[in-house]
């Protein structure tokens, strides 16, 4: 699915855009799926164990931002990441031996859809050593207008960021540190079908989806099996059960890699959006702000 110098790219640039690796019956399947979660909204009032609703959320009118974990709800999601074409990428990036460490669907309904403030994913999760990134299926046209993945490229070479708030982690960058690399980000555009791999100290964020299209774009992100997390692992067994290509070890690789840990935790649990509420300032304009 990909060639050695879009390897190299991926090396330079911290992330790599793969069209075409599902086709529309996988697409449409997929589709189904999560036309039925998005109607069963409409008989929840708050966030839960499934959903990560829009602060506009209402039985009448649901609005989902997320999907939590689609991989433990339906065998489907769960396939999908050993996809053999997806599998043909993440060994040439990754290697061998390969570990999920979890998934979410992210949805930007028309003319809304949260946005997410740039961040970096290591924030949240620092490992032993970097060799993780994480997938976007594009499960529709991503165009500019609608709110896809921004990415600032080379920026999993240079720094971890703050994301702090008064002390406290709040998974955002304040856009006092981001101005110079926000200018420099590009969208991660493409048919639907199409993936993106980014690594996992690349900054990234995605505004609000401005269109009349929706966006929906899962997300899978993957380890090498020898990259163990900082906050621990609590139970082996089911750290293990999430290998998905090759072999799980107990030989953490440690490399000199910085980082900043997520402590003390978000005032605000729950996924990335509830997290950000912390941040004092937003970079990316929200839905209320512009109606």
């Amino acid at each position: 699915m990909i060639s050695d110098r879009d390897v190299d790219a991926y090396r330079r640039d911290g992330y790599v855009v793969v069209p075409d690796v599902l086709d529309g019956t996988e697409l449409a399947q997929l589709q189904a799926v999560i036309d039925d979660w998005i109607a069963r909204a409409a008989s929840v009032d708050t966030h839960d164990d499934v959903y990560d609703l829009e602060p506009s959320h209402t039985r009448a009118q649901p609005r989902v931002r997320r999907i939590k974990t689609p991989h433990k709800i339906d065998q489907r999601f769960s396939a999908l990441v050993r996809h053999p074409n997806v599998l043909a990428v993440l060994t040439k990036l990754l290697g061998p031996d390969l570990r999920l460490h979890g998934s979410k669907l992210n949805m930007k309904a028309p003319r809304y859809g949260s946005p997410v403030e740039w961040h970096q994913d290591w924030a949240f999760y620092p490992h032993t050593n970097d060799d993780i990134l994480a997938i976007g299926v594009m499960l529709d046209d991503m165009e500019l207008s609608n709110g896809p993945l921004l990415v600032v490229p080379g920026s999993h070479r240079g720094p971890i960021h703050d994301h702090h708030a008064d002390g406290v982690f709040c998974g955002a960058i304040s856009p006092d540190l981001i101005g110079d690399e926000a200018s420099r980000a590009v969208p991660l555009t493409g048919r639907a079908g199409s993936m993106s791999f980014h690594h996992v100290r690349l900054v990234h964020g995605s505004a609000l989806n401005t269109s009349n299209r929706r966006r929906q774009l899962l997300l899978y992100e993957v380890a090498a099996a020898d990259a163990w997390p900082l906050l621990g692992v609590s139970n082996l067994g089911e750290f293990d059960s999430r290998m998905i290509e090759g072999q799980p070890t107990i030989t953490p690789r440690v490399t000199p890699v910085p980082v900043r840990m997520p402590l003390p935790p978000a005032m605000n649990q729950g996924s990335i959006y509830e997290n950000q509420t912390g941040s004092q300032r937003r970079f990316f304009a929200t839905a209320d702000a512009v109606n």
